[in-house]
């Protein structure tokens, strides 16, 4: 459930996750902060998969722990 299949589409996977997460990731916020802002939305669903988009997001570079915050990397 990482990427899009033709039976799942793109908002329910782990990228589309991220996706959401990106857009809401606006200055450098804590893990609690993001949960918070992301927990009423549709796709995001639990904090499991959250986390796992998180994890997912840090492994390919789009984002970064600094001072135990949460930002966005630079291009």
């Amino acid at each position: 459930m990482i990427l899009p299949t033709k039976h799942i589409p793109q908002n329910e996977t782990l990228l589309g996750v991220g996706a959401t997460l990106l857009s809401h990731l606006r200055g450098p916020m804590t893990v609690s902060g993001l949960w918070e802002r992301l927990r009423a939305e549709p796709n995001v669903g639990t904090f499991e998969r959250f986390v796992l988009a998180v994890n997912l997001l840090y492994m390919i570079g789009a984002i970064e722990m600094e001072n135990g915050l949460i930002v966005r990397a630079a291009p």
